[in-house]
Order: structure tokens, then C-alpha cells, then sequence
């Protein structure tokens, strides 16, 4: 059997600890305790003594997250999660679309999702669900707002939700957030699993969408 190197006994560990801070700033603060702003701001001392972590290794946690799902403001006083705040925190979506920039730009925004929701998205659209916002990713192959996994891709169009009165916002770790997104803006659909390929012409038409 072989041992555990330094390297990913390193990498487990930095993985564990990403994932307590995470839970935290995105949706344990009020179970915890912790005072948080209405953008998801809480105190880094705050931080530190919940997860149980000195400030070299949280500081390591925000450096190294793959997904750059932390930030710390401009003093490194304190900490938050980019986007991902479920609806019990006390972060309100108008603080947290202000810290956040408009989406600019004609190109599609993508949302990865399983065959089992597709026909109630063709619906009522993409909700965000127990969350403040829908997470949607700036281009097929981005390792930021979208699900591991997923069965299909949902080809999300910006002039669609600007006419429909739905803002688009990209944050600070490149994901594209919305309040929801109605059914009319899905303007393509790619399946990407053979069972979705099966099906891919009737899961089309749910969206009026021409077949391949």
C-alpha cells in the first residue's frame, strides 16, 4: 500500500480548511455566532477563532483556493466569501451586487445543471434556490460558477435578460451571478453525458430551441 506523500497530506489539508472557512462566510456565521455586514463581511479574528486557524494559514487558504472563492478587503481586517451566501445570512443581495461589477459584454453565460431539473427550469426558469443568486460561468470550460458533474449545459443569453429586466453581475472570482433567470433567456442547450445526448432533441424543444 502506498503512503500518503507531504504533498497531498498538504493538499487535504488546505482542502479542509478552505472548506470550514467557506461554510462560515457563506452559510454558518449565524449558526456560529459570528457578526457579519450585509455584503458578507465578517472580522478575520472572528474567522480565525471559530475555524481554529492562525492567520498564516488562513491567509494561505484565501492565496491558494482554486476557485478564489475568498477575498480579504483592502486592510486584511476582513474576510468574505465571493458569491455562494445562502438566504439566511444577513447579506442582502442589493449590498452584495453593489461590491460586485456589471456583466458587460454580447457573450453567453453558461449553467451546468442535471437532467432531473431541466424540465422545471423550461418551466420556471433557474432560481437561485436557498441562495441569493443563480451562479452562472463565463465560458464552457470555466472552473468558476458551475456545478462538477453536470449533465448539460444551458446557454444563457445577456441581451435576453437585459430585455427580461434581469441584471447580470460578475464577482470578484470571475463568477457571473443572477437573480434568477427566466426561462426565456436559455437561448442554446449542450448535453454532455451520453444520456443527455439521447435525449438532447426533446430536452431542446422544452426551450423552443431548434434540434441539432
Amino acid at each position: 500500500m502506498t503512503s500518503e506523500t507531504p504533498s497531498a497530506r498538504s493538499g487535504a489539508r488546505l482542502r479542509a480548511r478552505s472548506k470550514k472557512l467557506s461554510w462560515l462566510l457563506r452559510h454558518g456565521a449565524v449558526e456560529a455566532g459570528v457578526a457579519m455586514d450585509a455584503a458578507g463581511w465578517v472580522a478575520v479574528e472572528d474567522a480565525l477563532r471559530v475555524v481554529g486557524l492562525d492567520r498564516d494559514a488562513l491567509d494561505e487558504v484565501v492565496r491558494e483556493n482554486d476557485k478564489r472563492r475568498l477575498e480579504l478587503d483592502r486592510e486584511a481586517d476582513r474576510i468574505r466569501a465571493c458569491q455562494g451566501h445562502s438566504t439566511g445570512l444577513p447579506v442582502t443581495r442589493e449590498a452584495l451586487e453593489a461590491s460586485w461589477v456589471p456583466y458587460a459584454g454580447p457573450a453567453p453565460v453558461w449553467h451546468g445543471t442535471f437532467l432531473e431539473a431541466v424540465t422545471s427550469i423550461a418551466r420556471e426558469g433557474i432560481t437561485a434556490q436557498a441562495r441569493t443568486h443563480v451562479h452562472l460561468a463565463p465560458g464552457t470550460a470555466s472552473v468558476v460558477g458551475k456545478r462538477a458533474n453536470v449533465h448539460v449545459l444551458l446557454e444563457v443569453c445577456p441581451r435576453r435578460m437585459a430585455d427580461a429586466g434581469e441584471a447580470l453581475h460578475v464577482a470578484p472570482n470571475g463568477v457571473v451571478l443572477a437573480r434568477r433567470v427566466p426561462a426565456g433567456c436559455v437561448a442554446g442547450l449542450r448535453a454532455l453525458t451520453r444520456r443527455a445526448r439521447a435525449r438532447e432533441d426533446a430536452l431542446r424543444a422544452l426551450f423552443t430551441l431548434p434540434s441539432r
